[in-house]
């Protein structure tokens, strides 16, 4: 089977979830679980399949840049509908789900760079794997930090927006971002060890930046969590420092990728 037809499902499908959560948002009304999960869920069985299709290699897997993008807004998608079904987080599907229709598109229709296969050792795909949990958590720590960002804004404004409206009381998000964040960097950490583990040489010429930034981006997610439980900090504190750390961590993975395959074609 072709991908074609899954990448096309999967984008409608999130078309569908996205207008349905809009309008229901819109009119200041929570969208239903039992009618938005079983549509993001559905797109996410088409995403996966297509995904699936994509990153099979006769030597690996080809994780190309718009693969990694999918993979990695699939991965955000799956776990903020999982996380749904005991935590408020269901907003933050209005953000995920363009995402993931504009990734599912890139990575069957835009043609990719210099196509890296990986080798399938259980070691290597271990540390794939976290990386990717990694990224897809600490991705929802970064949106959440920003819709934390606007619900401040409009309520220190006294102009909370529909929107607004529908979200968890301030501390409650808050809550919710350091709980991303502590899963997160705990998987970032496993995602470094299992590359400092099983990679030949972490630092070898076309891993070093890309190595170099993620370790930055670890410290500061670190110093961010440390100041959280010494020093209480909170608000656009804690914001700045997700948003730094989440920024220095998708230019280490996607900006070493994007030069590697579309500049330097290595």
């Amino acid at each position: 089977m072709h991908p074609l037809l899954p990448s096309l499902a999967a984008a409608f499908l999130y078309i569908g979830a996205t207008a349905y959560q809009g309008l229901r948002l819109s009119q200041r009304k929570l969208p239903s679980k039992r009618v938005l999960a079983p549509l993001v869920l559905l797109a996410l069985f088409f995403h996966g399949d297509t995904l699936f299709m994509q990153l099979r290699a006769e030597a690996g897997l080809a994780l190309d840049f718009f693969n990694a993008a999918s993979l990695i807004a699939y991965a955000a998608i799956l776990l903020t509908i999982v996380a749904s079904a005991r935590i408020p987080v269901l907003n933050l599907l209005l953000l995920f789900l363009p995402l993931g229709i504009l990734t599912v598109l890139l990575a069957q229709f835009v043609p990719a760079g210099t196509v890296p296969v990986i080798n399938e050792k259980p070691g290597i795909l271990a540390h794939i794997l976290l990386s990717i949990l990694a990224y897809g958590m600490l991705t929802i720590a970064a949106f959440q930090a920003l819709l934390l960002l606007l619900q401040d804004h409009q309520l220190k404004h006294k102009h909370p927006s529909g929107l607004i409206k529908n979200f968890p009381p301030l501390q409650t998000m808050e809550s919710l971002l350091f709980g991303f964040l502590w899963a997160g960097w705990a998987l970032l950490s496993l995602s470094l060890i299992s590359g400092w583990l099983f990679l030949d040489n972490l630092f070898a010429q076309h891993l070093v930046h890309k190595t170099f930034l993620a370790c930055v981006a670890w410290l500061i997610f670190a110093v961010l969590l440390w100041g959280r439980h010494q020093r209480g900090w909170r608000g656009h504190k804690a914001i700045r420092w997700t948003l730094a750390g989440f920024c220095l961590l998708m230019l280490a993975y996607f900006g070493s990728k994007l030069v590697r395959e579309f500049i330097l074609h290595i």
